[in-house]
């Protein structure tokens, strides 16, 4: 049956690959939906935690959205700490009633092992699971970063309890550790090597400075403003870095294939990023699909932009999908997005990597050139007032229904 709806969904993967290169909309095919802002960690590089909990969607409401919603090809769930929230199974199970994904992902920090387990026997087994739990070093590492004592044995029980029945459980289950600062060049061989009797496998992820998704403010554009800006969280010597990505370059090449590439792919960004002098020149600098393959959802029904920029297209909670889809607030943050230089993280590079086939062709931008397409004032006016009328009237020769394109 998977194997069935993979191939029934090939025609319209490969016509929005090429509207995606042309810069043209689509509707979304990958939902991130952060299912709560609640942590029970102390994160140092995040502020989730400290955000408001209290008015997460309830069932009924997630379920009245995801009806409107086309078939997705991927789902993630992520928070704050999804597992915080009871129904999360529940919600798995309206992911896959209504959205019938090839596949989806919940991050977690490990801490709940029990509801965690449970989720993993009782969800649907239509599709595989990839559970990714953070662990950014051994056990004082780790709870420092955490901010919690009980952070590394919670994870390492989760670990221990789930890594003998992937098998069983359709799991892929992955070890996620973010780089925060240069003492995780050194955790990271030490945490390759803890998890090496699980049978685990150990990917990592710079961390960022700063998020508009988990930042106490809100309607911000914290995106990069040159094609190739990164700024870590933590301060790194370049021979930390070379030192680093060496490390990970050599275990890239024990991956599954499909990994391998994913990873490579993310590897070779970051370090023309952050090592530019080795690099050769230009940026490998896919086009971005937010708010066109990649749909976002937040806690209370928002849609925003993307990670790094928090300013909202409108609310799922109380208008339909299709209104905000076609919005002119939309499309006027769908020109931001095609003006965007480019950021490397990976929750957005990949999915823009796969949906343009830049995994395949990267794309290369040298210093300099624009990423997007140049509009002047006058330009963006012209446009706005254009698809104002569309929003009014819409051509449905662009956008038929969700339920004429609700794919199989």
């Amino acid at each position: 049956m998977g194997i069935f709806r993979s191939v029934q969904r090939v025609p319209g993967f490969l016509q929005d690959i090429w509207k995606n290169r042309q810069r043209q909309d689509v509707l979304p095919r990958l939902l991130t939906y952060t299912v709560t802002y609640r942590c029970n960690a102390r994160c140092i590089m995040c502020d989730s935690w400290k955000m408001n909990g209290k008015d997460d969607l309830e069932l009924a409401e997630i379920e009245s959205i995801f009806r409107q919603l086309p078939a997705m090809d991927a789902v993630r769930l992520t928070g704050g700490e999804p597992f915080v929230r009871r129904d999360l199974l529940d919600i798995v199970q309206l992911v896959t009633r209504h959205l019938r994904p090839l596949g989806m992902h919940i991050t977690t920090n490990g801490f709940l092992t029990e509801r965690i387990i449970e989720l993993c026997e009782k969800r649907p087994r239509s599709f595989p699971l990839q559970l990714m739990v953070s662990l950014d070093g051994l056990k004082d590492k780790h709870n420092h970063i955490r901010g919690s004592s009980i952070a590394f044995d919670s994870a390492e029980r989760t670990l221990k309890e789930l890594a003998p029945r992937t098998r069983e459980l359709k799991l892929d289950l992955v070890v996620n550790q973010t780089i925060v600062d240069r003492e995780g060049v050194e955790q990271y061989r030490k945490l390759r090597e803890f998890l090496k009797p699980l049978g685990v496998r150990h990917q990592m992820v710079m961390a960022y400075d700063s998020s508009a998704t988990y930042s106490l403010e809100r309607d911000l554009d914290l995106a990069p403003r040159e094609i190739g800006q990164f700024t870590t969280f933590g301060s790194f010597s370049e021979e930390d870095l070379r030192e680093l990505f060496a490390e990970v370059e050599r275990d890239i090449k024990d991956l599954p294939w499909w990994a391998r590439w994913v990873k490579q792919y993310y590897l070779n960004g970051i370090r023309q990023r952050l090592l530019p002098s080795d690099a050769t020149p230009g940026w490998t600098n896919p086009a971005c699909i937010a708010l066109n393959s990649h749909l976002r959802i937040f806690p209370n029904g928002d849609v925003p932009t993307c990670q790094f920029n928090s300013r909202t297209i409108g609310n799922l909670r109380q208008e339909r999908f299709e209104e905000v889809w076609r919005s002119m607030r939309a499309n006027e943050q769908r020109d931001w997005v095609r003006q965007c230089p480019g950021c490397w993280a990976e929750c957005e590079v990949v999915p823009n990597a796969i949906y343009t086939l830049d995994l395949i062709k990267p794309r290369r931008i040298a210093p300099g050139k624009q990423s997007g397409m140049e509009l002047t004032p006058q330009r963006i006016e012209s446009e706005s007032v254009s698809r104002t009328v569309e929003s009014c009237a819409p051509d449905r020769t662009a956008y038929p229904t969700l339920v004429e394109l609700n794919r199989q």
